[in-house]
């Protein structure tokens, strides 16, 4: 007879403490991941002064048109010789101020690329001004 009266046990998986499991697991992955800030461009830029006119012989003018073309002193340049012109003439003249102007309707990635190739001739002066109307 106990046979008989033997119930079918149904097997259940307790789900009372799943939130609880998941929001753990939430916090430790939110915890221990690590984020990638952009961090911008890496300039100095100097203290907020007098403005003091400069020479033309002083400064080294690099335009940036709105088809991306550059123009070194109003000369028509190819992107990869920037570099090498510029360490030239900052051989010549370490205080050279390296001006990049650029066109509104310049490429962001044509300017990022002459900014580059004048970091890399390790010009330490550069001005960067606002774009042309």
């Amino acid at each position: 007879m106990l046979l008989e009266k033997k119930r079918e046990r149904i097997v259940q998986i307790p789900t009372a403490s799943m939130a609880d499991i998941a929001f753990l697991l939430l916090t430790f992955f939110l915890v221990t991941t690590s984020l990638d800030l952009d961090k911008g461009l890496q300039l100095a830029l100097p203290p907020k002064g007098e403005v003091a006119p400069m020479s033309q012989d002083k400064i080294a003018t690099l335009f940036v048109n709105a088809a991306g073309e550059v123009l070194l002193d109003e000369e028509e340049i190819p992107m990869n010789l920037i570099k090498d012109r510029l360490k030239v003439r900052l051989a010549r003249k370490p205080d050279l101020i390296i001006s990049i102007k650029t066109d509104s309707e310049t490429p962001y990635q044509a300017f990022m690329s002459v900014l580059d190739q004048v970091q890399l001739a390790e010009a330490t002066l550069i001005s960067i001004a606002e774009p042309e109307t």
